[in-house]
């Protein structure tokens, strides 16, 4: 920016900074999101919940900071997997011990406990650090469409 100075027939130039806005906790206004998981691909229902966990979907939106809203999954029992990925794909777990490894087929751990399968893949789309996991625990997951969240009002998320 230039500033004239008329008495001494100069111009001074002035360099001007950009604010970054940053968000105060008072700004921040946590909405809860119902997600119905029935016949959703895992993978693209994972992405869209990340999305609303961090916040991006927000003005306000900071890398460094929780700006998400909280998320519901319901029906996580009947999601869907493209290709052979239900026969395929392993999900490894290891107990420290030796020979503790436990490799499960996607198939398998959908039958034990299919929440775990979408906190893994949502999970994998966070942050690894502090922040990923203070937004993890902002995602609740349901096999069923029985969910005790009836009290907080949670609005509806489509996820195609």
């Amino acid at each position: 920016m230039l500033i004239y100075n008329a008495s001494t027939k100069r111009g001074i130039f002035f360099k001007e900074t950009m604010k970054t806005y940053i968000a105060k906790e008072k700004d921040i206004k946590r909405i809860w999101y119902v997600v119905d998981a029935k016949d959703k691909i895992l993978g693209r229902l994972a992405a869209k919940v990340a999305s609303v966990l961090r916040g991006k979907d927000k003005v306000i939106y900071s890398p460094h900071q929780d700006t998400g809203d909280e998320v519901i999954v319901i029906n996580a029992s009947l999601i869907k997997t493209t290709g052979k990925k239900m026969q395929q794909k392993t999900y490894k777990r290891y107990s420290a011990y030796p020979g503790g490894l436990n490799i499960e087929t996607l198939e398998r751990v959908m039958a034990k406990s299919p929440e775990r399968v979408i906190r893994h893949a949502v999970k994998g789309m966070l942050p690894k650090n502090k922040l990923g996991a203070k937004l993890l625990k902002k995602l609740r997951v349901y096999p069923s469409e029985a969910h005790p969240h009836i009290a907080q009002k949670p609005q509806v998320l489509t996820v195609k």
